[in-house]
């Protein structure tokens, strides 16, 4: 049964996001099969034009997989730097015109038109601003419009490559059901293997499990994806701000200038902060370090930096802050880091300097922190 909601919710998703902006820089890309992500065999496929998805290509390959299924792809390794700013750049034009945003990931945005269709008519209001991304940046833009959030991402999934589509309350449930069960949010590999071998290939023949069984099966997320299956979604559109931060810091019994131990701090509190982002499933845009000396003179650097998760490229970007930071050699009483500017990401894009073992090797971290606390593994110069 679909829960009644009379909300409605326009979800936007950058197509090929960042093979599209390496089109706006180099026309020659265009049409033609464009991978994107760490340059050697051992690195991670970020992104990839639809061109290379006709060959089995996807998001998340290993780099070797990805050159032998499309041996003809134009490689690159990716420009962060770039990508963010036309992420901020699509943002701004979001919102100067959306009452309600947010920023879910790096190319992607939730709306709440709720009650707009009053004054302008939501399907035309939405297929404007769309119209005016495009116009304003040159990046193709899809959106879905429905009463949720999950109805309306899965609905752009289906209106992609550069379209738009409109999903109803009363055309939720067939238009959900002949779907894949893959096109479910949520739902990964994992989980997508386990509910096919339990003879579960589409969402309609999901919808007919009994939640108790889903439940039983897998928790609650089971509970949740049986939820999103019927077309149930209450999470609200959280207002998007780029003044959402993390941060921890630290003040010494003993002032001190021992430059070993000062770094080793930096490197475990940075640890730390870059583990509770990922815990979150965020990625970060800014990092600042922050130093109070002995007579309470406090000082601060910060950097934007392409939104990041991963522990070795946060810390590099904490010690450089650090070095700027720490010229006068002084007696220092406190020593802090902050992570700001955080938007949903799960590591989309750190794999253009990640390898398949660096992924690896943080999942198995992670789950080690999950489990025995968030102490239990650390780098040897943090300890």
């Amino acid at each position: 049964m679909v829960v009644a909601d009379n909300r409605i919710i326009a979800h936007l998703d950058l197509d090929t996001f960042f093979v599209s902006v390496e089109r706006l820089r180099n026309a020659q890309l265009k049409e033609k099969p464009v991978i994107i992500g760490g340059m050697s065999d051992r690195g991670v496929v970020a992104s990839c034009s639809y061109e290379t998805r006709f060959y089995g290509v996807h998001a998340g390959m290993p780099m070797r997989m990805a050159k032998q299924l499309c041996s003809e792809a134009i490689i690159l390794r990716g420009d962060m730097e770039a990508y963010s700013k036309y992420s901020n750049d699509v943002t701004s034009v979001i919102a100067s015109q959306a009452p309600v945003y947010e920023k879910a990931s790096i190319d992607e945005h939730y709306l709440d038109v709720s009650g707009m269709d009053k004054f302008f008519g939501t399907w035309q209001w939405t297929n404007e601003l769309r119209q005016t991304i495009m116009k304003e940046t040159g990046l193709p833009i899809s959106f879905g419009l429905s009463v949720n959030k999950t109805v309306s991402k899965i609905a752009t999934g289906q209106a992609k490559p550069n379209g738009a589509l409109q999903v109803g309350k009363d055309e939720i449930k067939p238009f959900l059901a002949p779907l894949s069960i893959k096109k479910i949010p949520g739902v990964g590999q994992k989980n997508y293997q386990l509910l096919r071998n339990m003879g579960i290939p589409t969402i309609e023949v999901l919808t007919m499990v009994p939640v108790k069984m889903m439940q039983k099966v897998l928790g609650k997320e089971g509970v949740h994806i049986w939820e999103k299956a019927n077309g149930i979604d209450r999470a609200p559109v959280v207002p998007y701000t780029e003044q959402k931060s993390i941060s921890t810091e630290k003040t010494f019994g003993t002032d001190t200038t021992d430059i070993e131990f000062l770094n080793n701090l930096l490197v475990s509190m940075t640890e730390g902060l870059a583990f509770d982002l990922r815990a979150q499933g965020k990625l970060a845009g800014c990092i600042t370090v922050k130093i109070r000396y002995a007579n309470f003179d406090t000082h601060t650097q910060q950097v934007s930096i392409p939104y990041n998760a991963s522990d070795h490229i946060l810390i590099r970007r904490a010690k450089e802050l650090f070095q700027k930071l720490y010229n006068r050699r002084l007696l220092i009483r406190l020593l802090g880091v902050r992570l700001s500017n955080l938007v949903q990401g799960f590591q989309q894009i750190d794999l253009f300097e990640d390898t398949t073992q660096h992924a690896s090797l943080y999942q198995a971290m992670d789950k080690i922190r999950f489990r025995y606390g968030g102490e239990a593994v650390k780098r040897a110069v943090g300890i």
